[in-house]
């Protein structure tokens, strides 16, 4: 069992930079693959970006490539999300997601997932 607690989210404005963390708890961390994922209102949970379980590879949604960086510290069983040149598009809430899993493959979809936690707002204004 894991429990995600997400922060980090905010009001900025386009062409700013966001950081959001995931704090990870209640079994061992290194265990798992994360992912972020995002939701806007009256749209699907979409996929982000995630990262593998020893943090070796890492992927990304075509959208945020170039602009967002995810990364993991194990030591405080926590995944970032550095989000950059952020744009009015990118206003979500963001949701970091847990998936057991002992190698390299890093899961895009949804349903891959074991684990989620309750989002932080991301609001870019123009």
């Amino acid at each position: 069992q894991v429990h995600l607690v997400e922060s980090g989210g905010g009001v900025v404005q386009a062409g700013g930079s966001l950081r959001l963390s995931c704090a990870a708890s209640g079994s061992s961390f290194s265990n798992y693959a994360m992912g972020w994922f995002r939701q806007a209102p009256g749209k699907e949970r979409d996929f982000v970006a995630a990262i593998s379980w020893r943090g070796g590879s890492t992927e990304y949604a075509d959208s945020v490539k170039a602009r967002f960086t995810i990364s993991r510290d194990s030591a405080k069983n926590t995944i970032y999300l550095q989000m950059n040149t952020l744009k009015p598009e990118d206003t979500a809430v963001y949701v970091c997601a847990a998936d057991r899993r002992y190698n390299n493959y890093v899961p895009r979809r949804r349903d891959e997932y074991d684990y989620w936690g309750q989002g932080t707002q991301v609001t870019v204004s123009s």
